[in-house]
C-alpha cells in the first residue's frame, strides 16, 4: 500500500498523493475513478468543491504556508 502524502500549496490547494479515500459527512465515497492524485480546495471558491477548480487563481485567495510544529494534543476526559 502506497503511504498517503498531503501537500498544503501557498496560495493554492491541497494536493493529496498516493492510497486514499474521500468520503461525505455521510461516510459514502467520493468516486475518483482511479484517481491517485486530487486537489482539494481551500479558498472556498471553487465550483466543484470539495475539490479544487483552480478558482483561488481568480478570486484573490492568498495565503502562504510554513511547515510548523503543533502543540500537544489536549488529554480527552
Amino acid at each position: 500500500m502506497a503511504a498517503t502524502k498531503i501537500t498544503i500549496n501557498s496560495n493554492g490547494s491541497i494536493r493529496v498523493e498516493g492510497d486514499f479515500e474521500i468520503v461525505d459527512p455521510q461516510g459514502a465515497p467520493f468516486e475518483l475513478a482511479g484517481r491517485t492524485i486530487v486537489s482539494l480546495c481551500r479558498c472556498g471558491h471553487s465550483a466543484n468543491k470539495p475539490f479544487c477548480d483552480g478558482s483561488h487563481k481568480t478570486s484573490g485567495f492568498s495565503d502562504t504556508v510554513i511547515a510548523r510544529e503543533l502543540p500537544p494534543p489536549k488529554p480527552k476526559l
